[in-house]
């Protein structure tokens, strides 16, 4: 598989920064005044303790919006994946839970970047979909966590998975597009807050071809076909981890 960024080879192309980067995007529109700063400030300062190996950004490269989902693995994940998608020329919109959007600081960083609230367990739980079928129409990316949270298996493989993503897709008749990252639990184990920068991580990062959901497009879904799908998607996720960490996954017991 073609690597879009290699790990640090002669022949990889700078990420774009500052200016040139908001230019790349095309719509300055999607851009919140978060992400634009955090265009300038992140990826110098990112690069000083990690490195990237990515690979499957034609994958990205499909035209209008776009759900992506992912495996997540630390706390550290958005930072890696939303560098990996704006090296690829995508904004990143994450689902994020309300707390961390009323937090004094985080949350100011987080709202003004555009990212999409979930209020869980209230009836406006809801509205982050509404939101992002609607960012998705509009042409935006949305990146979604099936699992819902950091995964629980000693052995950082995927967990089951919900089917948001697959929701969220089938209403904005967009593409979905499974990745999967690894690398960002060296930066920070998963429910730690102590990071370890240094020496630098590999973080890497694939994506794949998107979805074939063209089924639920036709119709009415039932719960089945919704849980069957999200099923897929998490095999398919899991599928690209192991391309990255090159061994497939144990058996389940």
């Amino acid at each position: 598989m073609s690597d879009d960024v290699s790990a640090e080879g002669p022949s990889a192309a700078p990420p774009p920064q500052g200016a040139q980067a908001a230019k790349a995007i095309g719509r300055r529109d999607q851009i919140g005044a978060g992400f634009r700063f955090a265009s300038w400030v992140v990826p110098p300062i990112y690069s000083m303790f990690s490195y990237r190996d990515y690979h499957g950004g034609e994958n990205l490269n499909q035209p209008g919006g776009l759900v992506v989902a992912s495996n997540h693995i630390s706390w550290a994940d958005p930072l890696a994946i939303a560098r990996f998608l704006w090296d690829n020329n995508r904004v990143a919109r994450f689902l994020v839970k309300d707390s961390v959007a009323r937090a004094p600081v985080l949350g100011t960083i987080v709202n003004s970047a555009k990212q999409i609230p979930v209020e869980r367990g209230t009836s406006r739980a809801g509205l982050a979909a509404v939101e992002a079928v609607k960012a998705v129409k509009a042409g935006e990316t949305v990146l979604v966590y099936p699992e819902g949270t950091i995964t629980k298996d000693p052995n950082l493989w995927p967990m089951e998975g919900r089917s948001g993503a697959v929701r969220i897709a089938v209403e904005s008749g967009a593409p979905l597009v499974p990745m999967a990252i690894w690398g960002p639990q060296e930066i920070l184990a998963p429910y730690s807050g102590k990071p370890n920068l240094f020496p630098r991580k590999k973080i890497s990062a694939i994506a794949g071809p998107p979805l074939d959901i063209d089924y639920l497009r036709t119709g009415t879904p039932t719960q089945e076909q919704y849980r069957e799908a999200a099923n897929n998607l998490m095999d398919e996720i899991t599928r690209l981890l192991e391309i990255l960490r090159k061994e497939p996954r144990p058996e389940r017991s």
